[in-house]
């Protein structure tokens, strides 16, 4: 099923490459003294994706925009081997933080038919900063390698995940922030993450880590002011440590399976300190909710 959604987005994609006109907006390509590409991205509205592609450009954007609908900035240089891209797109006619925050709560928020689509290379290794205002994301990272990832979405909604390839190589750290929108990481144990941060403030986020057990140790930390966190766990083959701040005005769901083994320490039975593919959770909640939920309940 999970497969099939995510087909079915980059379907809409490409009926939207046929009605809207795309045409290419920006490319780096491809140099000899690029061993790595640092690429930060921030877009404040509209919709965007980003997936593998298959040329020989390390980036690739396209748009179904005219050049004077939006202003941007766009720097690329190459240090220390790395290729180093910076772009910020804004639309001039969008609405403003405050307005969509207002369109969330009082009624229903007018369609944004601006898109944007993203292609990497998948022979390189990248480190990318993604940061969103408002409208939908999907980030599909399928056979790439990402050895970082940081993740912010202020009032967007920003669906991350594998759709069928691992990460190719491990990565380092795995950040993901959401203000007021929503987050939702698909098949995370296919990101080889060694490292997760986890941080909701009044939205929603799920880290989905049910399908495939983990190939590394994942440590993941988290905090959650008064939003809520969803964490689906896999099998019960799997290592799992859970270790809750909490507080009197929160609430935190934990399953069965996961036993009391210290006060705020709960594990299941495949858990040992000698795991070497287990999921280690730290995890701080203040007015939020944090809840456990096994795969398929």
């Amino acid at each position: 099923m999970q497969r099939r959604l995510w087909l079915t987005v980059w379907g809409i994609a490409i009926v939207g490459v046929a009605c809207g006109q795309m045409k290419r907006q920006f490319s780096v390509e491809n140099s000899p003294a690029c061993q790595s590409v640092d690429l930060q991205l921030k877009a404040n509205s509209g919709d965007c994706y980003i997936k593998a592609g298959h040329n020989s450009e390390i980036l690739n954007i396209f748009s179904n925009q005219d050049q004077s609908s939006y202003s941007h900035q766009f720097r690329k240089e190459i240090v220390n081997n790395s290729c180093r891209v910076f772009l910020n797109f804004e639309n001039t006619d969008s609405h403003t933080i405050s307005q969509t925050i207002s369109t969330r709560m009082f009624g229903e928020e007018k369609a944004d038919n601006k898109v944007w689509k993203m292609y990497l290379s998948d022979a390189k290794p990248y480190y990318l900063q993604l940061d969103y205002g408002v409208g939908n994301a999907h980030v599909d990272l399928s056979g790439l390698a990402i050895k970082k990832l940081k993740i912010h979405t202020g009032s967007a909604d920003v669906n991350i995940g594998y759709s069928s390839l691992e990460n190719k190589v491990d990565m380092d750290t795995l950040s993901v922030k959401v203000d007021l929108g929503s987050l939702n990481v698909q098949n995370l144990n296919l990101s080889r993450a060694r490292y997760t941060s986890a941080d909701v403030g009044f939205g929603n986020m799920t880290l989905d880590f049910s399908s495939n057990a983990p190939l590394v140790t994942n440590r993941i930390e988290g905090s959650v002011g008064a939003g809520n966190l969803t964490i689906i766990l896999p099998s019960d083959q799997t290592p799992v440590l859970v270790k809750i701040n909490d507080s009197w005005l929160c609430s935190v769901k934990i399953p069965g399976r996961l036993k009391k083994i210290r006060p705020n320490t709960f594990a299941n039975a495949a858990y040992s300190e000698e795991a070497n593919n287990a999921l280690i959770f730290s995890l701080d909640v203040s007015m939020g909710n944090i809840i456990f939920r096994e795969a398929g309940k």
